[in-house]
């Protein structure tokens, strides 16, 4: 949902099918080194002394002027409805992402309290319907075309919040850190993922029978583009007829609004009268929103906003490991492996493991076994990746609050619903 495009003047280097399949197989699975790692991380916007009161258009305006003017290290972007987004810059390890968005969080926080304003980390906004901030020719194309889905979309753009993984494709070479076996396991681990940061169970102050309401947008929307490729064997083969067989949500304009096609395929674009050209091409892999997406690194895209100010570094850490440490990834690979008959044929995140992870969160057994199994690996990686004790700490906590009882952020968050105590 960050990536945006000001404009699409351009060189006009038109693209045949054979060159989209190609520049699409050599883009985006990056193999070897340098080994770097990123996180993305998304915001609900609110009035200091109550999250659930939305700051209006006005202060949001005030609010992202103030923050342009400060010295981020990582990329600051406006989702649609007004979502404010960190995107780190690539670090060489766990602590160097943790220490650089930590110091960026700190001086957006600071310039958000001068001005009476907060920030807090939902999947899903609990309480306000969805309300569109950003009103330009790509978000109104995006509207147009996902509202002939149904009303997921326009909650997906402007209510949801996501932490965004974002690790090395891996290697040529098999094993643990190869680029198929890598690619495998982000979408069964994905899954526990999910299940265990589940954070969004309301939507309009009431309960919506899902642990991530957000998941439950993605997977209910345009399939075309929300759903992951075959799992074959050849990532970069899987990903390129995606890219291709993917529908077209819009056709970009210097002025005016952008066009919104029908029932048009990219590959369809490419043998017609007026062919797409490389701009093209890139900025339609920006509207493919699988639960992982291969940008050169894989983008793990299935966790939701996480609560409390350091609530994100536990994905990060968690994930991190689990890719990172050799031990620990084999572990994973073992944990998960049974989740893939259960999984079946059908593709992430429309088959029973995602939608048990969405709906159920750890309240899964199985989901709870793996997750269980997984975050002990984790724990135990950590320390060799040089995590401080604050992270460790955070992790520690995590497992002990959510994972060990088979429960997820989202369950905190009904039991307050209910006025239940929560764990201690």
């Amino acid at each position: 949902m960050s990536d945006s495009a000001s404009g699409c003047t351009e060189q006009r280097s038109l693209v045949t099918e054979a060159e989209v399949e190609a520049l699409v197989r050599g883009i985006c699975f990056k193999t070897g080194p340098p080994r770097v790692l990123g996180v993305e991380l998304e915001w609900h916007v609110h009035e200091l002394r109550d999250p659930r009161l939305p700051a209006t258009p006005a202060r949001l305006e005030a609010a992202y002027a103030a923050l342009r003017t400060l010295p981020l290290a990582s990329s600051l972007t406006i989702e649609p409805g007004g979502q404010l987004e960190l995107s780190s810059a690539p670090a060489a390890s766990l602590m160097e992402c943790v220490g650089s968005v930590s110091a960026d969080l700190d001086a957006v926080r600071a310039t958000l309290r001068e001005m009476d304003l907060g920030i807090s980390g939902f999947g899903h906004d609990p309480w306000n319907p969805p309300t569109r901030f950003l009103r330009e020719p790509r978000y109104d194309a995006m509207e147009v075309y996902l509202d002939r889905f149904g009303p997921e979309g326009r909650s997906m753009m402007c209510s949801s919040a996501s932490v965004q993984v974002c690790i090395d494709a891996g290697y040529e070479e098999p094993g643990p850190f190869g680029h198929q076996r890598r690619w495998w396991l982000t979408h069964q681990l994905g899954a526990v993922l999910l299940a265990a940061f589940a954070h969004s169970p309301l939507a309009g102050g009431r309960v919506t029978g899902w642990r991530s309401t957000r998941q439950s947008l993605w997977a209910a929307m345009d399939p075309g583009r929300t759903t992951a490729p075959e799992l074959d064997g050849d990532p970069r083969g899987a990903w390129a007829r995606l890219v291709l067989d993917a529908p077209v949500m819009c056709v970009r304009a210097d002025e005016g609004p952008w066009g919104v096609p029908g029932a048009m395929s990219f590959r369809e674009w490419t043998r017609s009268d007026t062919p797409p050209t490389r701009a093209d091409l890139e900025y339609h892999m920006t509207t493919l929103f699988p639960p992982v997406r291969p940008r050169g690194h894989l983008e793990l895209r299935m966790i939701d906003a996480q609560p409390g100010e350091d609530g994100w570094l536990v994905p990060l850490a968690v994930t991190t490991a689990l890719f990172e440490d050799p031990e620990a990834t084999e572990v994973a690979y073992r944990a998960v492996k049974p989740l893939a008959e259960r999984a079946g044929s059908l593709r992430a995140p429309r088959n029973p493991l995602w939608d048990a992870a969405a709906r159920s969160g750890l309240t899964d057994p199985e989901l709870r076994e793996a997750a269980a199994v997984c975050f002990a690996a984790a724990a135990e990686a950590l320390p060799r990746l040089g995590a401080s004790t604050r992270v460790l700490d955070a992790v520690a906590e995590f497992i002990d609050r959510h994972v060990a009882r088979g429960r997820c952020p989202a369950d905190d968050l009904l039991d307050q619903l209910h006025g239940k105590d929560l764990p201690a």
